[in-house]
Order: C-alpha cells, then sequence, then structure tokens
C-alpha cells in the first residue's frame, strides 16, 4: 500500500511539471509599460505635427517636442504614483476594518465566508470546516476576506515608486520616437514625413507587443494603435493648418 501511495505521488508530481500553466504575471509593469509608451508616442507626436503644420523650423519643433516630453514623463510618473499610493491606502483603510469586524462580530463574518463559497457551489456541509479553520487562523480568515469579499490583494510597498519609474521611463522612450527625425532635417516639411513613418512604425510594433502580452489579438491591437496615432496627428496638423489659414 505505501508502495502504491509512493507512486501515486510520483505520477501527480510529474502531471504537475509537464501542465505548466502560461500566465503572465506582472500585469501591473505591462500596465504601466502600455499608459507610458502609448502617451508618449502620441502626444509628442501630435504636438510635432501641429507644429510642422505651422510651418516652424525643426529645430523649435525638436525644442518644443522635447520640453513636452520631460514635463509630460514627470506628470504622467506623478500621476502613477498618486494611484498607486491611494491604492495602497485603500487596502489599509479596508485591512483595518476587516480586523475590527473580525474581532467585533466574528459570527456575522464567519457566516460571510459561507456565502462567498456557496456562490462557487460549495455546500454548507463542505464549507462548515473551511470556515472552522479560518476561525482558527485569524491572520488566514482576514486574508480569505480581503481578497474573496472585497476583491483586495496586498500591494507591494515598492509599487508607488515603481509605477512612476516605469511610466515616466516609458514616456520618455516612446517620446523621443517622432523627434529623432527633427534632429537630422533642418526642414519641417520633410522631418515630419520622417517622423510620421517613424511613429507608425512603432505605434504598430508597439500594439503588436501589447496585444501578444495582454492576450488580445496582436495583429488589430496594432492596427488600432496605429489608427489612433494617426488620427491624433492628423487632427493636430490640421488644426495648426486651419488656424495659420
Amino acid at each position: 500500500m505505501a508502495d502504491n501511495g509512493s507512486e501515486d505521488m510520483e505520477k501527480k508530481l510529474l502531471l504537475h511539471q509537464q501542465h505548466e500553466e502560461k500566465h503572465f504575471m506582472s500585469s501591473e509593469v505591462v500596465r504601466d509599460i502600455i499608459i507610458g509608451v502609448s502617451d508618449g508616442l502620441t502626444v509628442p507626436f501630435a504636438l510635432a505635427a501641429g507644429l510642422s503644420g505651422a510651418s516652424v523650423s525643426s529645430s523649435i519643433i525638436l525644442t518644443a517636442g522635447i520640453a513636452e516630453v520631460a514635463a509630460g514623463s514627470i506628470s504622467m510618473g506623478l500621476g502613477g504614483y498618486l494611484a498607486a499610493k491611494s491604492e495602497a491606502d485603500h487596502y489599509m483603510r479596508e485591512l483595518k476594518r476587516e480586523q475590527e469586524e473580525i474581532i467585533t462580530v466574528p459570527d456575522m463574518e464567519a457566516a460571510e465566508i459561507g456565502e462567498i463559497l456557496s456562490q462557487y457551489g460549495v455546500e454548507p456541509h463542505e464549507y462548515g470546516p473551511v470556515v472552522d479553520a479560518l476561525r482558527r487562523n485569524p491572520q488566514a480568515w482576514l486574508d480569505f476576506m480581503m481578497k474573496f469579499e472585497l476583491g483586495l490583494e496586498k500591494p507591494n510597498p515598492r509599487r508607488a515608486l515603481q509605477s512612476a519609474f516605469t511610466i515616466a521611463v516609458s514616456y520618455i522612450m516612446g517620446g523621443m520616437v517622432p523627434l529623432i527625425p527633427y534632429m537630422f532635417i533642418p526642414l519641417a516639411r520633410e522631418a515630419v514625413v520622417a517622423s510620421v513613418i517613424f511613429t507608425l512604425l512603432a505605434l504598430l510594433v508597439f500594439g503588436f507587443a501589447k496585444g501578444y502580452f495582454t492576450g488580445n489579438k496582436p495583429f488589430t491591437s496594432a492596427l488600432q494603435t496605429a489608427f489612433i496615432g494617426a488620427l491624433a496627428s492628423a487632427a493636430a496638423f490640421s488644426f495648426a493648418r486651419l488656424v495659420r489659414a
């Protein structure tokens, strides 16, 4: 019997090794990169196209573009920091409230465990032992309620700074792409053509990568991303021409 048990355990371990679940775990980092790069590619691109429509020199467009990238990266990074900090503060407030409820109204909180498990098709006689086990372990009970009742995950304490840095750097990387032609081509009307080509190619690549990592259709994502960027730049260029006229 012991040998059979050992063989069953080995089979389970082998099956677990063969079944490698392919989940992408760095969703927050990917989200920050998407936010930074997408805005970085689009906003300076639209600005440069708009200024080109106003027939100013490449040097002026480059100066304005770099200033926008600097200001935009700071603004976007600060926004990411504040958003992540707000999430962490919200989690701590809810954690404290849940701790108090477990102490003051334990029976009500225990009943909520049963309600949560019943939503997954677990019968009362099946979740009873689970409820009892969680009541004996207050920390596990608290973690369970935070995750399954409130839908909150414990945030990384360094998340706010990481988000700010990732978004800011991504914005700079994206924002410099449409400005590269203006560094080498003195005539704005020629530089804008190269900028459009550079940026649309970058938007296609970025959109493809975004779709691949987020589980969407990569080619559809690439076309959508490029279309949005092209629409923004065309609107800015046309508006500048209209104002100048």
